[in-house]
């Protein structure tokens, strides 16, 4: 049982040191400095470029309520909900999110 110890510490000692000498050369001085201007010429522009995409579809899709369908398999309610008034769900949202029988404040 003791050579099995042994031995095993023999072969993590070899992998650890090889894992050393690998993130050594991966991650030197060098490669710090290639993953800043990366970071600062690659990525920062790329979630700018992105904000703005989502920032400008925004304005232009409109922001009108979708048309009420009354699916049978959607917003079934087999009991009321613990919170408000028990229709509503949690993060309900009266301009998105209609109720079983359509949106609030639209008589149709």
């Amino acid at each position: 049982m003791a050579a099995l110890g042994q031995f095993s510490q023999v072969v993590r000692s070899a992998f650890l040191t090889q894992t050393r000498q690998l993130s050594a050369v991966a991650h030197g001085e060098q490669g710090a400095k290639t993953w800043k201007i990366l970071s600062f010429v690659v990525a920062i522009p790329g979630v700018a470029v992105c904000m703005l995409n989502a920032f400008l579809k925004s304005q232009q899709h409109g922001h009108d309520q979708p048309e009420f369908v009354p699916y049978p398999h959607l917003r079934i309610r087999t009991k009321r909900f613990p919170w408000g008034d028990g229709v509503k769900t949690l993060f309900h949202n009266s301009h998105v999110n209609p109720l079983p029988d359509g949106y609030e404040g639209h008589e149709e």
